[in-house]
């Protein structure tokens, strides 16, 4: 199994609860076909830096994932199949990329672990 990670872009035009469908249905497709989910990010609606379909903005999201080649294919077929994608990239993530990922989901986690404790000190 490869280490992968992907983006992908969702119209600015869907609700929240849309949003959060497609992306469990993108990441049902991964889970399906034998690939496990290891971290999933919603990074929310951002500006686009070009029009894509005449948006301006759209909802992204990124997927760090487990799985063999053939869960690729198959998920971007469910990419392509799917109106509600502007775009989307995945890639496969060498070792170099896999530590950082790994380092950059431990840096997050301990923002957010400082973030609730000065919370809580309030």
């Amino acid at each position: 199994m490869n280490h992968y990670e992907t983006v992908f872009i969702l119209t600015p035009v869907l609700s929240d609860a849309q949003m959060k469908e497609a992306v469990d249905k993108f990441t049902g497709v991964i889970k399906a076909n034998g690939g496990a989910i290891v971290n999933e990010e919603n990074w929310g609606l951002r500006k686009l830096a070009y029009p894509i379909q005449k948006k301006s903005t759209g909802f992204y999201t990124l997927v760090e994932f487990d799985a063999t080649p053939d869960t690729i294919k198959k998920l971007e077929i469910q990419f392509r199949r799917d109106e509600r994608v502007l775009r989307f990239l995945t890639f496969r993530l060498d070792k170099y990329a896999h530590e950082y990922a790994i380092k950059r989901r431990s840096l997050k986690g301990a923002k957010q672990n400082q973030t609730t404790e000065e919370v809580k000190e309030d």
